[in-house]
């Protein structure tokens, strides 16, 4: 059940943006000479390292197929494809022709069109979004009474809870919707003030998507196409999806592009799966982007050269120094550009870019301006996650890095100061109540520990992984020990926070940890387990008083409810072994059967509990019976309190 969890939790946290880089610690080869700034990486060196990278990893991690371009000093230096895109028919990645889906990547496409609005004085950024839309889309002054700005979407800070389960994909093309529909169908609540924080929201960026939509009058597609695809030569670039024509829907993508687009596979185990494709034209500003290596070349090469390409200006200074400039500021290189995310390298070097995630293609993107380097990777199957973040640390490590002791030497001192850190973290982008909230406090929590030697371990995320003290632990600065990405420690209004860019980690307490639920779950199967079997010993004891018949049978109910609830839940997040068996299936007919059981004990447990408490003033019972009952009830309640507060009993609230 564990690995289920963690495999649902790897997905999730790189649907949009991962939370702390995952990489292999790639070292420069023994005596190896690191190259100044100045002077670019040998071509046939470049290609010898990706291609032993990118190979390694498809053997190991059973990747069918992945795209690679790099560019340098203006120049498209390094460009491949390896593996399939199909299996039925057969076909090879063409890094010219296959279309892979990037995810997330999608938004930057989103806050470049903006930006060019800004240039052309038809937004502002500091106006609210609302000034933009229809009235059906406006979000007002929300529940905190601040307008969202349109500064505040790119920085992903408008304050919503993010929603995945059952919103964001679609199996079907005849239920992808027109993006306002969408909108306006599944926003989310604000869970905090607008500009606050940043924690990642795909509907932010789909609603940022529809203000420059409607600020200019043209369907989104189109308008990316005109001004941004088109003009850079990228005519293997598409927002739109290979379906049928539908009314109300962007036309679909063409059918030279379908028959290129790459296919998706889940590694089972055993074998590689073809996956069907998934649909993410609802939310076509935040990720539902195509596009090959060769385009992606194109693209980084323009962001690079600030905006221009090939003699054709895609947007101005004003954009590029806002591209250049941290809109929201954060600790320990976390900072977001006008909707880009810093990106800390090996060797103190800096990019931005952005990753992106669907539930089987991995990808990123950065750019590096001191070393004018980009790198874009893709991948096409759900065991990506771990190359998409590797190649490019492993590339500048490689080749701008000299040899480091590795790994970083641990801290004695951090036990000292270590209750500053050690705990349960639950990240800010996550639903916050139902179901899906329940769900996302088990897979997205982590926990904070510090190990005798003096290292910090952050476990339980799909980032999970060990870092070591940079300075005096005291002041909560670390590097991780797999690529050197930082991690910094600060308090908000006396809570703890880790920030990670894309999200937020926050110190919770033990009511909101996995302990006390795991306790008392343990305990609630066993107490109903023994009132089970103990029915035939206890119909042969003295006759019992009405209110002891009344709790007796309660108990039973209670028991049999409690133990098909946990029993259902074990059986749900044992099918999150695949992930999208839950995003598309959302909401899971298990879960729900689940739930309703736990609320259905909850019930009984409370309504019993005063027949519990005057089962004490009658005879018949005898003392051991009276406290076992009393305690089997306490224990359900217990059980039932907790449970409400992680938000598993609603079971409409899918």
């Amino acid at each position: 059940m564990k690995a289920s969890v963690r495999a649902l939790a790897c997905v999730l946290a790189v649907l949009a943006a991962a939370l702390v880089p995952v990489a292999a610690p790639a070292q420069p080869a023994p005596g190896a000479i690191p190259l100044t700034a100045a002077q670019p990486i040998p071509p046939a060196e470049l290609a010898a390292f990706v291609d032993a990278t990118v190979e390694q990893a498809m053997r190991a991690e059973h990747i069918a197929g992945v795209t690679v371009s790099v560019v340098q000093d203006g120049q498209v230096v390094f460009k491949k494809g390896y593996g399939v895109a199909s299996l039925r028919p057969r076909q090879a990645v063409d890094p010219d022709r296959t279309l892979f889906r990037i995810g997330s990547i999608s938004k930057t496409f989103t806050w470049i069109s903006i930006m060019r609005q800004v240039e052309a004085g038809r937004m502002r950024l500091d106006a609210p979004v609302d000034a933009y839309l229809p009235a059906s889309l406006r979000t007002g002054n929300g529940a905190f009474g601040r307008p969202i700005r349109v500064l505040d979407l790119m920085n992903h800070a408008p304050g919503f809870e993010d929603h995945v389960f059952g919103v964001l994909f679609e199996r079907e093309p005849s239920q992808v919707r027109a993006l306002d529909a969408w909108l306006a169908e599944e926003r989310p609540r604000q869970v905090r003030p607008p500009g606050m924080l940043a924690s990642y929201s795909n509907y932010g960026a789909a609603l940022a998507g529809a203000a420059v939509s409607h600020a200019t009058g043209r369907p989104f597609e189109e308008l990316v196409e005109s001004t941004i695809t088109e003009p850079l030569g990228m005519t293997r670039t598409t927002f739109r999806e290979p379906r049928a024509p539908q009314a109300g829907l962007p036309l679909p993508m063409s059918g030279t592009m379908a028959a290129d687009a790459s296919r998706a596979f889940h590694w089972n185990g055993v074998t590689l799966e073809q996956r069907p494709y998934e649909y993410i034209g609802q939310i076509a500003p935040a990720g539902s982007a195509s596009s090959t290596a060769g385009d992606m070349a194109r693209y980084m090469l323009m962001l690079l050269n600030d905006g221009e390409f090939d003699g054709r200006r895609i947007y101005g200074p004003a954009a590029a120094r806002a591209f250049h400039t941290a809109s929201f500021p954060a600790p320990a290189g976390r900072a977001i550009r006008h909707g880009f995310f810093d990106r800390p390298l090996p060797g103190g070097f800096m990019g931005y870019g952005h990753n992106g995630g669907t539930m089987s293609f991995f990808s990123d993107m950065a750019v590096v301006p001191a070393l004018r380097l980009g790198v874009f990777i893709s991948t096409n199957t759900d065991t990506g996650g771990r190359l998409q973040g590797e190649l490019l640390p492993a590339i500048v490590r490689r080749f701008y890095t000299a040899p480091q002791p590795f790994p970083p030497p641990p801290d004695p001192r951090l036990a000292a100061v270590a209750d500053r850190y050690v705990g349960r973290y639950l990240p800010t982008r996550r639903a916050y109540g139902g179901l899906e909230g329940f769900v996302h406090r088990i897979a997205f929590g982590a926990d904070v520990g510090v190990t005798s030697e003096g290292y910090l371990t952050l476990g339980g995320l799909s980032a999970a992984g060990a870092f070591a003290p940079v300075g005096d632990p005291a002041q909560g600065r670390f590097a991780s020990l797999a690529d050197g990405a930082p991690l910094q420690f600060t308090r908000r209004g006396g809570v703890v926070e880790a920030p990670l860019g894309a999200a937020t980690l926050q110190r919770v307490g033990p009511l909101d940890a996995p302990g006390p639920l795991a306790l008392l779950t343990v305990l609630a199967t066993l107490a109903s387990v023994l009132t089970l079997l103990g029915l035939g010993y206890r119909a042969r004891q003295a006759p019992a008083g009405r209110w002891q018949r009344l709790a007796g049978r309660a108990q039973v109910v209670q028991a049999l409810a409690w133990l098909g609830a946990l029993g259902t839940l074990a059986s749900f997040l044992q099918g999150a072994a695949d992930p999208a068996q839950i995003v598309f299936g959302w909401p899971s007919p298990t879960l729900i059967a689940a739930s309703t059981l736990a609320l259905v004990a909850a019930l009984v447990s409370l309504a019993a509990a005063p027949a519990v408490a005057l089962a004490w003033r009658e005879e018949g019972w005898g003392l051991r019976r009276k406290a076992a009952t009393t305690l089997t009830a306490v224990i359900g309640l217990a059980l039932a309190a907790l449970l409400l507060r992680w938000g598993f009993l609603a079971p409409w609230s899918s």
